[in-house]
Parts: structure tokens; C-alpha cells; sequence
């Protein structure tokens, strides 16, 4: 059966500009007429003269309107001449597959259907974005375009009869306007599967899990919080490695509304996983994944909290554990401004390159392209390295899983080794969710008068007993080494002289409203086991009395503290 595409007109949509991570709105926004369509021919129409007979990635989390989303992008690939689409089944991919799945394949790019850590279901977010060719989230000069097309868009092109299935495994091939156009569906799996089991030394990691004469099982508790992680979940731990499917792994069925929680891995929205691994002293490790499993939360026995600052540190010290960097070798460390810098003291140590980027894990891309990256990580429980383009949360368990069978050690036991090798990075995060947008950039607005202050380089703030010193006050830019493109505006900086920081910044990854985000930073060199809200409890009453932030926004706590 031949399949005619044809134009629809159509009018712009103000607001569909990208954050950091694509384009996030809430479902009811996305399910307007034409909305999705217009976004989706933006970015097909990015993409210039490069898409006509190419080959795109497609799929995501499974959140509510997943389906629709991909049969739109099915019916308007076809009618613009892409040649092949690659699809999950059921349109299933974690972030880190598609990655993985755009890099194997050496295809143009793949759209990811996924709002990461916001919650799913008819009443929350949904999410739509770009990975470029070599499998990371497209940079801001693409975005920038994408955004531009959404302002002026007349008119999409459409294949209303073109009924493609996803659900099972195969290849269709349909004539549309004369040529083939082809949509593969595959196992969302086994690319994935393949790329870990180069990386990692499986046979070593299920005798970790599995036991043996000499030690008893390593008990985990994996946590995929009904988000995509669960197919790979269920083919990594389970079958590969030996877990128990009743007592080992939870929440593995994918579910469009994420069960109804959110599917963020941190202390508040994961309490569920913490409080069971606090409550049963047999699990040696638990570990929880975000709704597209980009994101981790790595927690040991009875509940021992690793933030993502350390977690990365760690690994950076470990690599010789895993035998992908063994074999390839290690270029230079990376993390976003606002993660805490104990990574830093471990690229000194080991005398590797060591860089400070933006937020966002666009910015590890070119380094890692230009072989001067091999680990990074964002202090909101990102970690991964140059095996793809994304932070990858199932890697960094196996990560974690690769240091603890080699040191034959807890996890509590090999932080307290680092924190006495390099001295600990008390760390904490507190987001204050959906405040009013105007109240948020008054707040910010303010900060930029305190740090353009003439006499704020060596102005003193004190609290509980404690005095800071401004030693470097600004609002991050970053120039990037490879191709000196230049970020600005990337969150207000304020540094102490004894290496204390206080980070501010408005979060790219909400759905409405903004979120506030303050970081707090304090290095210890010899006291480094203390609780670390007590440590830091000066720093942020410093930190919030500067940025005013209850006066701005009338809030007297944060929704999240991790």
C-alpha cells in the first residue's frame, strides 16, 4: 500500500523553548492540538539538509502519552524524508540505551521522550529532546535553533494513514511518497546489555552477588521507582547476575504515572528504599534509579547516605577496579560547577586534567569527544563516564559493585578510607520546588547586586560561631577548551576563603513554575565524620541570610534537602 504525506498548517506556540534537557511541560500542555507536532517538525526542520535518508533513535521512560508522542513522530519522520527509525519495544529506552543505541549504530541523533526525574502520569510532566550524533544531549547552538523555528512555524508535514505498530520486536518497511521508509523495533535491552558487559567484569560481579566459600552473598536492594530502569534491572542484576527477583530488586514494572510517586533518587522521594535498607541490616547496598535511569542514589548498609559528590570522587579513585579503563586508560575528571570539588582533590592526586563545566551533561560532550574526559558527574546523582554521552545510573551501580569486590570492603568503610586519604566535602542541596517565577528572579536579581558590590571580595558573614570571608564572587561562565564556545550566566558563585561555597541557581528541568536551587560546600581536612547538616548548618544560615530568600519567596523550608 502506498502512504501520501501532506502539509497541515498550524500556528506557533509561545514558551516551547528548551531547558536544560530538551523541552518540558506538563502532558495536558503537549496533548494540545499541534503542539507536539510542532515541536517535533522544529526539530526534524534543526537538523537542516543531514535528515533527509537518515536513521533516528527513538524512545523513552513510558510516561503517559509516550505512546501518542511516538506516533506522531513516526507519521512526521516519514513524511520528511527520514529513511529509518530505530524504536524501543513499546517504545521503551532508558536515556543511557539511546545513548548507547545512537553511538552502536552511528545513526544522526534520537529523540527521547522523557521529563527524567519529574513525575509521570496524566496530571504531571512529559518531555521531549534531542541527542546529536554522537549519542549527548544536542548543545545550546541546536536548541537555540529549535527554539527559533518554534516561534515562526506556518506549517508540518504528516503521514495521516501510516498505522505503525511497536509493541513486538521486527521491521516494517512502508512506501511513503514513492520511497521506503522503515521503522525497526528492537529489544531495549540488549544493546545496553552488551555495552555493560565490555565495561565491567560480570562473571566477578555475580560471584560478589551470588557468594562463594570464602564470603557470603553481597545483599542489594535495587530500587528502579516503576521507572524505565526496570528492563534493564531485571537483565542485569536478575538474570545476568544472580539477584533474587523477591528480596534483591523492587518497582521493575515501568508504569506510566511511576506508581504515582516521583521518580526522583534522592533522600525525600526515595525514603521508601531507604527506610527498608535502615529497617533490614542484611542489604550491604541499596540503589535507586530516576524515571529515565540516567540518575542514581548509591546508600550502604543500614542506610549509609553516599552524596553524589563523594560517590563520583570514589570512583575516580578506583577505576583500576574496572577493567574498561584498565584496558583503555584515563584521560581527565569532570563536574558541574555546583558539585562539590572532592573529585578535584583526586584528579590532583592522580595528576589528571581536572574541569569545572555547567550544569548540564551537554558540556562533558566535546571534552570527552576530544579524549580529555574519561569520568564525570553532576552533584544532582549524575555520574558516568565516556562509555556514551549521559550520566548512566545502572553504570555507576556496577561501578560501585567493581570497588567493592576488588577492595573486598563496605561502602561506609571505603568512604571513610577517602575522606581520611583526601579530607571530606560536607555537601548538601536544598530546592525550593515551584516558587512563584517573578519572586524567584527578584531573588536572583538581588544576588547580582551583592556580588557587584565593590567592597564584597573580603566582606565577612558570620553564623554559629563560625566567620566566612568572601574570597570570589561572580556569576559562572565557562569557556569551553574545544571548540571556545562561551556559557554564561550560570549561577551565582559565592567563595570563602577556607574553600567554603555557596551556589545559587534557577533549575532548567522543571515543568512550571521555578525551582530554586542552594548549594552548600564546606571542606574538612581532618574532621570528617561528623553529621553533615550539623557541619554545614553556619554556612547555610550565612547562605540564606545573604540571598533573603524567605523575604523573597515566603518560603521557610526547602521542598527537597539531599
Amino acid at each position: 500500500m502506498s502512504l501520501f504525506s501532506t502539509v497541515v498548517a498550524t500556528t506557533p506556540f509561545e514558551g516551547q523553548k528548551p531547558g536544560t534537557s530538551g523541552l518540558r511541560k506538563k502532558v495536558k500542555v503537549f496533548m494540545e492540538k499541534n503542539y507536539t507536532e510542532n515541536f517535533v517538525q522544529c526539530i526534524l526542520d534543526a537538523l537542516g539538509d543531514k535528515l533527509k535518508g537518515s536513521t533516528l533513535i527513538v524512545g523513552g521512560d513510558g510516561r503517559y502519552f509516550s505512546k501518542q508522542a511516538i506516533n506522531i513522530i513516526i507519521r512526521i519522520a516519514a513524511a520528511n524524508g527520514v529513511h529509518k527509525l530505530i524504536i524501543g519495544q513499546r517504545g521503551i529506552l532508558s536515556t543511557p540505551a539511546v545513548s548507547s543505541l545512537i553511538r552502536t549504530h552511528k545513526v544522526l541523533g534520537g529523540i527521547v521522550l522523557t521529563a527524567s526525574h519529574n513525575p509521570g502520569g496524566i496530571r504531571n510532566d512529559f518531555g521531549i529532546k534531542f541527542n546529536i550524533e554522537n549519542g549527548g544531549p544536542a548543545p545550546d547552538s541546536f536548541t537555540d535553533t529549535v527554539y527559533e523555528l518554534t516561534k515562526k512555524i506556518t506549517e508540518y508535514k504528516f503521514t495521516p494513514d501510516l498505522d505503525c505498530e511497536f509493541h513486538q520486536t521486527g521491521t516494517q518497511i512502508f512506501q511513503v511518497d514513492g520511497r521506503n521508509f522503515v521503522v525497526e523495533v528492537i529489544d531495549s535491552s540488549d544493546d545496553y546489555v552488551a555495552l555493560m558487559k565490555e565495561i565491567f567484569d560480570f562473571p566477578k560481579l555475580r560471584e560478589l552477588i551470588r557468594g562463594n566459600e570464602k564470603r557470603p552473598p553481597f545483599q542489594v536492594l535495587i530500587d528502579s521507582m516503576n521507572g524505565v530502569t526496570g528492563v534493564y534491572v531485571t537483565r542485569i542484576f536478575v538474570e545476568e547476575l544472580g539477584a533474587s527477583p523477591d528480596t534483591n530488586v523492587r518497582r521493575i514494572i515501568p508504569l506510566d504515572n511511576f506508581g504515582e510517586i516521583h521518580p526522583d533518587p534522592n533522600l525525600t522521594y526515595a525514603k521508601d528504599l531507604v527506610d527498608k535498607v535502615k529497617g533490614d541490616p542484611t542489604y550491604d547496598l541499596g540503589a535507586a534509579f530516576d524515571g529515565d535511569g540516567d540518575r542514581n542514589m548509591i546508600i550502604g548498609k543500614n542506610a549509609f547516605f553516599v552524596t553524589p559528590s563523594d560517590s563520583l570522587a570514589v570512583i575516580a579513585n578506583n577505576l583500576d577496579c574496572i577493567p574498561y579503563f584498565k584496558k583503555k586508560g584515563v584521560y581527565g575528571f569532570a563536574r558541574s560547577m555546583p558539585t562539590a570539588a572532592a573529585v578535584d582533590r583526586v584528579a590532583a592526586k592522580l595528576n589528571k586534567e581536572m574541569f569545572e563545566v555547567p550544569t548540564g551533561w551537554k558540556y562533558f560532550g566535546n571534552l570527552m569527544d576530544a579524549e580529555r574526559l574519561s569520568l564525570c558527574g553532576e552533584e544532582s546523582f549524575g555520574t558516568g563516564s565516556d562509555h556514551i554521552r549521559e550520566k548512566d545510573g545502572i553504570w555507576a551501580v556496577l561501578a560501585w559493585l567493581s570497588i567493592i569486590s576488588h577492595k573486598n570492603m563496605s561502602v561506609e568503610d571505603i568512604l571513610t578510607e577517602h575522606w581520611k586519604t583526601y579530607g571530606r566535602n560536607y555537601f548538601t542541596r536544598y530546592d525550593y520546588e515551584e516558587c512563584d517565577s517573578n519572586d524567584a528572579n527578584d531573588m536572583m536579581s538581588h544576588l547580582e547586586q551583592i556580588i557587584a558590590q565593590p567592597d564584597i571580595v573580603g566582606k565577612t558573614y558570620s553564623a554559629g560561631g563560625k566567620t566566612y570571608k568572601v574570597k570570589v564572587a561572580d556569576n559562572f561562565s565557562y569557556v569551553d577548551p574545544i571548540d571556545k564556545s562561551v556559557t554564561k550566566n550560570q549561577g551565582i558563585r559565592i567563595l570563602f576563603d577556607d574553600g567554603s561555597r555557596i551556589i545559587y541557581r534557577l533549575s532548567g528541568t522543571g515543568s512550571s513554575g521555578a525551582t530554586i536551587r542552594a548549594y552548600f560546600d564546606s571542606y574538612e581536612k581532618d574532621n570528617v565524620t561528623s553529621e553533615a547538616q550539623v557541619m554545614l548548618k553556619p554556612l547555610i544560615a550565612v547562605g540564606l541570610e545573604i540571598s533573603q530568600l524567605k523575604q523573597f519567596t515566603g518560603r521557610d523550608e526547602p521542598t527537597v534537602i539531599t
